[in-house]
Parts: C-alpha cells; structure tokens; sequence
C-alpha cells in the first residue's frame, strides 16, 4: 500500500473516530487473501471511501471517469486504486483491469447498480456483475450500506456528524456455466447477486429488490 493511500486511510478513520458513530458488522467475513468481488449498494458519492476505510484489505474501486477530468485528479485516483469507467457503454478497459486485478488476487469492488441511488432505496442492477461473478469464479462478498446518504457532499466527508452502518454478509460464488451466456441468464446472476445485499439491508433501502 503506498504512502498516499496510508496517510488517507489514517485521517479518514480519525475523522470517524471523532465525528461520526462508524458501525461495522460482519468484518470477519471478509476473506483475508484471493480474488475478491465486493459489491454493495451505491447511496452517496461518499460511499467509495467510506468502504475503503472499513475494510481490512487493500480495496481497489471503479469511479465514474468524469473523476478523472483533469491531472491533479487522475493523479489522485490512481494512487488511492481508483479506475476510471465509462458508465454509458461497454468499458473494455474496465473489464481488463478488473480481470487483471483478481488474477493478481485484489479485491475489487464494484456497485452493481451502476450509479447511485437518488432515493436511496436499491434500484435495478446493470448485467455487467452477473457476467463477471460467472466468468471469473471469484468470491463475491455483499456488503450492505446505511445512512451514507445523509453526506450530501464529499467535502462534507471528514467531518460528517452523521451515523452509518455498514454490513457484511458471507462471501459466495456463482456456479461456473459452459458454453455461451445469454442476457437472461446474466441478469438473472446480477439480480441473486443484488438480493445477497438486500438481505442485509433493512426494508426501506430494498427498493427493487424488495424481499
């Protein structure tokens, strides 16, 4: 982990240490090394680090390329393992550096939804999860988020004077599928996907994913 990332990480938990109520359930599910596919449900722009903070291992995220708009940015992103994606189309580069990065054993985490919920309530997943879970026959860990929306703005991070939750739930894998995968069938993997995460949300944060 370089030093940018450290340094980061540390105030980034001091600040929730002393202006938040930061609770974490379930961190032991986390599984210490390998491949990892970490999903969650996307509420606030905040979400992101939040994440990289709880968890116990380097996390390595995929943000929306208007992140990356300029030098000092990208500069930024790339040091705390954050990659740009094209959220309007098919991302090829995405997908090599995801594939890339569980061959190198890292965790990655990904929002099915593909963009954050305005309600806050789970709204349908895109196909793209469902297709790598089965492809790449890596772990996926859910992780359910909670009360990240009440941080309307990023800069409002190191000082939220909120409380959100973040649950784990236990890692699992698809099962590997032969032959040609057609549309049906990786929605139907993205969506047991998102129903793993909203059953460890409460109701009102469901939404199309309603149990």
């Amino acid at each position: 982990m370089n030093a940018v990332r450290k340094i980061l990480l540390l105030f980034g938990s001091l600040c929730f240490f002393f202006f938040a109520k930061f609770e974490i359930e379930g961190k032991e599910n986390i599984p210490p090394k390998g491949p990892l596919l970490v999903v969650c449900n996307h509420i606030s722009n905040a979400d992101p680090p939040i994440l990289m903070i709880a968890f116990n291992r380097p996390l390595f995220v995929l943000a929306k390329k208007e992140l990356f708009a300029n030098v000092i940015s990208r500069w930024f992103f790339s040091r705390v393992g954050v990659f740009p994606v094209n959220r309007d189309g098919n991302d090829f580069s995405a997908l090599r550096w995801i594939i890339q990065g569980l061959s190198q054993d890292k965790a990655i985490m990904i929002f099915p939804e593909g963009r954050r919920s305005q309600s806050g309530a789970m709204i349908k997943a895109s196909p793209g999860i469902g297709y790598l879970a089965i492809k790449s026959q890596a772990p996926v860990l859910p992780i359910a988020i909670m009360g990240s929306e009440k941080i309307k703005h990023i800069w409002r991070l190191p000082f939220p004077f909120c409380s959100f939750k973040i649950r784990i739930g236990a890692a699992f894998t698809m099962p590997f599928i032969e032959g040609r995968l057609n549309d049906a069938l990786i929605q139907d993997t993205s969506d047991t996907i998102m129903n793993r995460i909203a059953y460890l949300l409460p109701p009102n944060y469901r939404g199309w994913y309603s149990l």
